[in-house]
């Protein structure tokens, strides 16, 4: 796990700003062949294995694509959030950022990697923006669970 947190004080213009940035990285393995673990990654429909989404309006088979933008309701706070698909290399990464507040910038990146020991999959999360501090509050307990609830799942698929 490793955790980065930055906070700058930026004075102009006769006033204060502030800006919060934290970046963590999860990581968990897994005895699911990568196949199945980056399917059921990207697999938009289908947030059953994630600890704070709990449905999407995705239709079932869509998978993720860079540009395509969908809503999913969140399980803290049943309200819909919009999610943008920046970035998949097939795989390995799948790149997405949610769209909820103003004043908070959430990237999350999942990484897939194969290794003699398993497959390892990571989950990063950055988030920015003067909010941050009170979101990661809200999160943290949930999101330190991501990874190791999508290994769970892979598993789970590939024992069946």
């Amino acid at each position: 796990m490793i955790l980065n947190f930055s906070f700058k004080l930026i004075a102009g213009r006769g006033r204060i700003w502030c800006k919060f940035s934290l970046f963590r990285t999860y990581r968990a393995l897994s005895t699911a062949p990568v196949d199945v673990l980056w399917h059921k990654l990207i697999n938009l429909a289908d947030v059953s294995w994630h600890p704070l989404l709990s449905s999407t309006n995705a239709p079932i088979g869509l998978i993720a694509k860079p540009g395509l933008i969908y809503q999913v309701v969140t399980r803290l706070i049943p309200i819909p959030v919009r999610v943008f698909v920046e970035r998949v290399l097939p795989g390995e990464l799948l790149s997405v950022r949610v769209l909820a507040i103003p004043g908070v910038e959430n990237r999350l990146t999942y990484r897939v990697e194969s290794t003699v020991c398993g497959t390892y999959v990571s989950y990063s999360m950055t988030l920015r923006g003067w909010l941050s501090p009170l979101i990661w509050w809200l999160i943290r307990p949930y999101a330190a669970r991501v990874a190791v609830e999508l290994a769970q799942a892979a598993e789970q698929v590939a024992a069946l």
